[in-house]
């Protein structure tokens, strides 16, 4: 049975980004044939969990572990519950944070890429709109994390209600030298945003490639005119590696 390569989230799209349409296919076929054996995804839940409807820690960890039986994912998924209770401890928001609506982010007329955010809140009149990266290494950096904070930008500026948000991305990753991991928030505005041109240019790499990738793993023959005269997106298309 032929193997298919779903559509990436957004954050994944700019993580499997690579230089080139080929190199972008490696890395899709890749993780197709061998991928993750955990997703994050319950841990975006639990934020949602305890920042929106106050469900408690030990409540949170309870949810994990009916969810999941295997140890080892338990222990990363409750790894970095301490960082974020501790985070918004310290925080008091004008009201109970908000859920966020899934964007689409049109990749091209054929690729729609997902996008969900777990909330955002407000201090002070000021909006916040945080970004989670659970990763434990290798966290979005250089070309990668301006293609992905470029993205969400212009997202959020097409959203009346976020155009003003402070945008933040809540690093959880284990820094090089330590053995835990450890908080590092990073303002979005502190990150060089690309060009027009550059955003076209990494996008049709990126397009591309994972067309490449799909052929690929379908056996058949690329098509060059998918970009013009594809179909319109499935709006219900699943996730990669939530």
């Amino acid at each position: 049975m032929a193997k298919t390569v779903k559509v990436p989230s957004l954050q994944h799209m700019a993580r499997n980004w690579a230089d080139t349409p080929t190199g972008v296919r490696k890395k899709l076929v890749r993780l197709a044939n061998s991928p993750p054996q955990f997703s994050y995804e319950p841990l975006f839940a639990a934020v949602r969990d305890m920042l929106v409807f106050r469900v408690t820690h030990e409540e949170v960890i309870e949810g994990i572990k009916r969810a999941e039986k295997r140890k080892w994912v338990q222990d990363l998924l409750i790894e970095a519950l301490p960082l974020i209770g501790e985070h918004f401890s310290a925080i008091e928001p004008d009201g109970p944070p908000r859920r966020v609506a899934r964007r689409y982010y049109p990749l091209a007329r054929d690729i729609m890429i997902p996008f969900e955010a777990p909330l955002e809140y407000s201090v002070g009149g000021q909006v916040y709109f945080p970004w989670f990266s659970f990763w434990r290494s290798n966290p979005l950096a250089g070309r990668q994390l301006s293609l992905f904070v470029t993205l969400v930008e212009e997202m959020l500026l097409q959203d009346p209600d976020l155009d003003q948000a402070k945008f933040q991305i809540l690093d959880f990753s284990i820094p090089p030298g330590s053995t835990s991991r450890q908080l590092f928030i990073l303002d979005a505005s502190e990150v060089p945003c690309l060009s027009e041109s550059e955003k076209k240019e990494m996008l049709e790499i990126f397009a591309d490639g994972y067309r490449l990738a799909r052929s690929e793993l379908m056996g058949a023959k690329p098509d060059k005119d998918a970009r013009s005269d594809a179909p319109g997106p499935n709006p219900d298309q699943k996730d990669f590696f939530d």
